[in-house]
Parts: C-alpha cells; sequence; structure tokens
C-alpha cells in the first residue's frame, strides 16, 4: 500500500506536469492568434487602400460625366458604402474625427468634451436618442467599436474616454 505523503507527491508530480504541457500550447496559442491578428490587420489594411482607391477611381471617373450629364444625382450616391467599406477606420496620427459617420463622430466629440469617462446611457440623450433599451445596446456597441479602433479607451466599468494617444493630438474639434 502507497502512504497518503507519496500518493500526494505523485499527483502533485502529474498535475505539474499537466500545468506545463497546458502552459507550452498556451505559448504555442499565442504565437499562433499574433500570426493571425498580423494577417487579419494586413488584410484589413488592403481591403481599406483598395476601397479608396476604387473610390478615387470612381469619383475621378465621374467628374467628366458630371460635366456631360445635367440630371442631378439621388441623395446618398455620392459616397461608397456596402461590403468592404469600414465606417470606422483605425484610429491613426492624422487621422481627422471627420473622417467617421456622423454618429460615430458625434460620439467622439461627446466623449472629448466630456469633463469625465460616460456611459452608453449618458451618451444617448446627447446624441438625441431616447433613452431606451434598445437605443443605449447600439450606443453601447458603437462605443465599444470605437473602443476596438483606437479612438476611445474603456474602463473596467463601461465607461468611455478619449483614447490617450488623440487627447491634445487637436484631432477632435467641438461644435
Amino acid at each position: 500500500m502507497v502512504s497518503l505523503p507519496e500518493e500526494l507527491q505523485a499527483r502533485e508530480a502529474a498535475a505539474r506536469q499537466w500545468v506545463e504541457e497546458l502552459q507550452a500550447e498556451a505559448a504555442e496559442l499565442a504565437v499562433r492568434l499574433e500570426k493571425a491578428r498580423e494577417d487579419l490587420s494586413r488584410l484589413e489594411i488592403t481591403r481599406e487602400t483598395v476601397a479608396q482607391v476604387l473610390a478615387e477611381l470612381s469619383a475621378a471617373e465621374a467628374a467628366p460625366e458630371a460635366e456631360v450629364h445635367t440630371a442631378p444625382e439621388p441623395e446618398g450616391a455620392s459616397a461608397p458604402h456596402g461590403i468592404g467599406v469600414m465606417a470606422v477606420p483605425p484610429w491613426r496620427e492624422g487621422l481627422v474625427v471627420q473622417v467617421l459617420p456622423d454618429v460615430y463622430r458625434d460620439i467622439v466629440e461627446i466623449v472629448a468634451d466630456a469633463p469625465g469617462p460616460l456611459q452608453a446611457k449618458q451618451i444617448v440623450p446627447r446624441i438625441g436618442l431616447e433613452a431606451t433599451t434598445a437605443k443605449i445596446e447600439g450606443t453601447r456597441g458603437k462605443l465599444k467599436r470605437l473602443v476596438e479602433r483606437g479612438w476611445l479607451d474603456e474602463d473596467g466599468l463601461g465607461r468611455s474616454t478619449l483614447a490617450r494617444h488623440a487627447r491634445g493630438a487637436g484631432r477632435v474639434n467641438s461644435r
């Protein structure tokens, strides 16, 4: 019969080996995750660049035609939209808040003008929406997207502030 201390020591050794194996797997997964993030980032940048080039080409081709045709274009046809166009681009040095869609720009300006961090339920009435659960959740999703793309920072309590790198960069203009 095995003594209790020997059994505990054997179990401890087995648990230690299991932890080491899991740590090795976690390290391998972390490397794979970082590579996947790099691939995703390159693809997003490529797609954004292609969308921008296509939009510029379309605008350049449409400019001579606009002089020939006298019929006005329907509203909303001037800006490309739909699949493949990123509505909220990742923040980078030199990018101004005016590149954001109106509601996102309003959110960033409200957060920038606030004396402290704001929650979605505090932002909803300031952007002119009724404070319903649906509107708050929609705004919360927009805040998360702005955080993911580097425009805003979020604390652990779901409150948003202007991203540290954007503060003082002169990129957010008050209304």
